[in-house]
């Protein structure tokens, strides 16, 4: 196992999140405390075709030490074909399949969360990534079932089949993103298997993550929509400390801006734009704020108007 992925503590994990988790603000979390990054999603089916785009996405940041690729899949050959395809790329050390993407259009392609209707193939395309691959580690990440739980049934065939850990979202697939997280479930997963858990949903903060950690007595947390607009609590966590300082604020949101930029040059003002929306929030001037950076296109400008705003700008909750 990977020496610089060490379960002997707490994992915090930046979960991966479709128009959010990309390279930009992988690595921004990544140098302010996460300890593994997951890529954004990735089509199995494109990635053995070759789409430019889809490779595009393989890009990590060089702090992204470890790193690990998701992939989707439905197929055990394409599944085979997509790990030959990141078998050439170096910098990754962990190919994830993802088992739980609850959204229609994944799922109607058999991938996603529909493995959970069909636990043989789920274990044979598991069986195929950890034989095919030449990376370090293979994980899993399922939810608690699909219309009902069988969580134990699920987790017990991802160890069984040769995943190194899983990752555990708290819900069914019929429970999309509204229902209330089973962090008991994922406690029952933790005691019934032998490889490492990673507790996921609805983690928002520092003391919910916390408390997640205490209660499920799971090896990490994979933290998402609570990292989005906040991904300072990685810091919080990393650190200890509950409180972050206003400064240290300003230069998240400053550090994520300049590597969108310089990513996705003029383009990453656009798509800056839903993350200031976000980091205002509690923000005296909050709504003038979003009002004006929607009819800025020039790079200094923006930076200049939220640099401003996110030092002067008083906190109001």
């Amino acid at each position: 196992m990977l020496k610089k992925l060490s379960f002997d503590k707490p994992l915090y994990v930046l979960a991966p999140l479709a128009g959010f988790t990309d390279l930009p603000f992988r690595s921004v979390v990544k140098k302010f405390g996460a300890d593994l990054t997951v890529s954004e999603m990735l089509s199995s089916n494109a990635l053995a075709h070759g789409s430019a785009k889809t490779l595009h996405m393989l890009e990590k940041s060089p702090n992204e030490d470890p790193y690990s690729v998701q992939i989707s899949a439905s197929e055990v050959e394409m599944a085979k074909r997509a790990v030959e395809v990141l078998n050439e790329h170096e910098g990754i050390d962990i190919i994830d399949l993802n088992c739980g993407c609850p959204v229609p259009k994944v799922v109607g392609h058999g991938s996603g969360s529909s493995l959970l209707l069909n636990l043989p193939l789920m274990g044979e395309i598991i069986k195929t990534i950890k034989e095919t691959s030449n990376k370090s580690l293979t994980s899993v990440k399922i939810r608690l079932g699909f219309e009902k739980k069988n969580h134990i049934e699920i987790a017990k065939i991802v160890e069984d089949s040769g995943a190194d850990f899983i990752a555990v979202h708290g819900r069914t697939r019929a429970g999309k993103f509204k229902a209330a997280v089973d962090y008991d479930a994922i406690a029952e997963i933790k005691e019934a298997v032998n490889i490492p858990v990673i507790a996921n949903g609805d983690i928002d903060s520092y003391d919910k993550a916390k408390w997640v950690l205490e209660h499920t007595k799971a090896d990490g947390v994979m933290i998402g929509r609570g990292a989005v607009g906040a991904p300072w609590i990685f810091h919080q966590l990393r650190t200890g400390t509950k409180d972050i300082d206003k400064n240290l604020k300003h230069d998240i949101i400053i550090e994520h801006f300049d590597k969108m930029i310089e990513f996705y040059g003029q383009y990453g003002v656009a798509m800056f734009r839903k993350h200031t929306h976000t980091y205002s929030k509690g923000y005296r001037g909050a709504s003038a704020l979003r009002n004006s950076v929607n009819s800025i296109s020039d790079i200094q400008e923006y930076r200049a108007v939220i640099d401003d705003f996110f030092i002067n700008s008083e906190i109001i909750c």
